[in-house]
Order: structure tokens, then C-alpha cells, then sequence
């Protein structure tokens, strides 16, 4: 039996609100270039990506443009993992990180730092969210029945291991020693100062979309309840698995590129429903457009608002976000 969906978004609507959000990807990613302690004007940021060798081409391109390709990248698998989180847990509340995902991740990458092996901390990381989301989805199926897992079951394990990593975290920064303190606690906020390695989460987000949008009629259905959707023909435990999985690995893809960044991944969601409904098709792939590009602004935010100091970018989107989401919450209500 074929799913039941909305109509079809209009081809021409769908258009124009990915290509104006792919605009204002392409104009923050610029912006994130030229600004700076050294200001470059377009001409100079030209003559960089087109084979340029003075300083302004090495500050752009070994860089400005490593760190603002990691900013969109881990930005747009935020957002598109709350945006899945949300549908597959009917939780308005959900982010990426409801699952421990973002504490399994820091416990990983601060043991390699605690241990005097930063150099491996993103491996760790994500070895650490992979073995969260797998532990959270083991425990949830325990019990004497070993029922499968549920939204429910999996909420209160994952807030129940994610109390547990906090416990762990916390005795590692008591634990360590002062002068790594600092780096520890860039990472547990979000930093972007040390993304290096930009191609992976780069190729992470297209997959993941690519991915995720095939199922994007199942997650309108599933949105509704897994009874109805399992009548109208989804295949729920297969589907949500999958989305589920999508979730984690595009959430550690995120957390290793620049650490705990928080708010990404609730707020956008929210905020682009309002304005282009609650259709996947549409919402998904403008999720990651929308994440990337409010955590490539904000990064930009962060290493020039204060410059020479650089701020932790997860402080500016935390800014950004709790006023945002007040404000959309009172817009519920009303």
C-alpha cells in the first residue's frame, strides 16, 4: 500500500526557498572570509579561491575557508538531525543530543585530551557518540519482556545515560590538569578553532540528505503516530531504525567537527516550520541549508565580535537561540 502524504509542495515554492537559502549559505560563507582581524575585500577573497599567493589568499584559504566549510557542514547536520529527532520521537523538545549522543562524544574526545593524545580527539569523539547511541538503544530494549524500543523507553534511557556521561565529564575536568582545562571546556561549549578536517563532515551532510529525503513521505506519515503509519504501509521498525541511525551518525559527524555546539539543531527546525510548514520534503533539505548557514554566521560572530579573543561558538548560538525559541514558543501558544 502506497503512504498517505500532503500535496505536494509546489515545484515553483520549493524553488525559491532552497535557492534563497542556498543564497544566504553562499553570502555567510562569504562573510565568514572577509571578516576578520584582517579585513579582505572581494577582489583579494577572488584572487584566493582562484590560485592567489599573497597573505590574504593563505588567510583565506588555509584558514578562513577550513573553518567556515566545518562551521556549514556541522551547522546543516544539526539542524537535519533535530529536524528527524523531533518527527521519529513526536517531540517538539528533541535535539540531536537527546539521546546522550553529545555526552557519549565529549567523554570520548576529553579522555583522548586527558590522556595527552589530542591529536586523535575527533576519532574519539565520534567513537564515543557511536557507543552512546548504541548503548541507549541496548538498554532501551531490556527488560524482562525485552519489549522493543519506544519513543518513550528511549527518551528516559537516553536522559538517564546522558546523566551518566555528565557524571564522567565532570570527574575528568576535576581530574585535569589546569592548563588543559580551558581547551576541555572550548569543547564541551563548541569550537570551531581547531576544525581542520572539513571533507569528511562535508560529505557526511550530502549523504545524509541524500539519504533522508527519499524517506521524507514516511517521516510525514510516522509524524502522526507509528499505528496510523503502519497502516498506511510503512514499514515502521525498519524506517524508524534507519532515520534513527541517520540521526546518530550525522550528530557524531557534527559534534567531532566542532564539539557540543547547542541550540542548532532545536531551534532550526522550529523556526523554519513556521515559514515552510511541516512538509519533510521540503523541511529537510531546508534544515541543512538553515543550520549551516546560522552556524557559519555565528562562528564569524564569535572569532571577531571580541577579536583578538575568540569566543567558543556554541556562546553565540546559545545567544541566538534561547530568545529565538522563547519567542517561537509564545507564537505556539498563541
Amino acid at each position: 500500500m502506497r503512504t498517505a502524504d500532503p500535496a505536494p509542495p509546489a515545484a515553483g515554492r520549493t524553488l525559491a526557498i532552497l535557492s534563497a537559502l542556498g543564497l544566504a549559505g553562499v553570502l555567510a560563507l562569504v562573510l565568514a572570509l572577509a571578516v576578520g582581524s584582517v579585513p579582505v575585500d572581494a577582489a583579494a577573497i577572488w584572487r584566493a579561491l582562484t590560485g592567489g599567493a599573497d597573505t590574504n589568499a593563505a588567510i583565506v584559504r588555509d584558514l578562513r575557508l577550513p573553518r567556515a566549510l566545518a562551521a556549514f557542514a556541522a551547522g546543516g547536520l544539526l539542524a537535519l538531525a533535530g529536524a528527524m529527532m523531533q518527527v521519529l520521537l513526536r517531540n517538539p523538545l528533541a535535539d540531536p543530543y537527546v539521546l546522550g549522543i553529545s555526552g557519549g562524544a565529549a567523554v570520548g574526545a576529553l579522555a583522548a585530551m586527558l590522556a595527552g593524545i589530542g591529536a586523535v580527539a575527533a576519532p574519539a569523539a565520534f567513537g564515543g557518540a557511536l557507543t552512546s547511541t548504541l548503548l541507549v538503544f541496548g538498554l532501551a530494549r531490556r527488560g524482562g519482556d525485552r519489549a522493543a524500543w519506544t519513543a518513550t523507553r528511549l527518551l528516559l534511557t537516553g536522559v538517564v545515560v546522558a546523566a551518566g556521561w555528565g557524571a564522567l565529564i565532570a570527574l575528568m575536568l576535576t581530574l585535569a590538569p589546569d592548563a588543559q582545562v580551558k581547551g576541555m571546556l572550548f569543547w564541551l561549549i563548541g569550537d570551531l578553532s581547531a576544525a581542520s578536517q572539513v571533507w569528511p563532515a562535508l560529505v557526511t551532510l550530502a549523504a545524509a540528505v541524500a539519504i533522508a529525503l527519499p524517506f521524507a513521505r514516511d517521516l510525514n506519515v510516522l509524524a502522526r503516530g507509528e499505528e496510523g503509519a503502519a497502516a498506511l504501509g510503512v514499514a515502521v521498525p525498519r524506517v524508524t531504525l534507519l532515520l534513527y541511525a541517520l540521526a546518530a551518525v550525522t550528530t557524531a559527524a557534527a559534534v567531532t567537527t566542532a564539539g557540543s555546539v547547542g541550540f542548532v539543531g532545536l531551534v532550526v527546525p522550529h523556526a523554519l516550520r513556521l515559514v515552510v510548514g511541516n512538509d519533510q520534503r521540503l523541511l529537510l533539505p531546508a534544515s541543512a541549508l538553515a543550520g549551516g548557514t546560522l552556524l557559519t554566521l555565528a562562528d564569524t560572530l564569535a572569532r571577531s565580535v571580541a577579536a583578538p579573543v575568540q569566543l567558543p561558538v556554541g556562546v553565540i548560538t546559545a545567544l541566538i537561540g534561547v530568545p529565538t525559541f522563547l519567542y517561537l514558543l509564545g507564537r505556539g501558544r498563541t
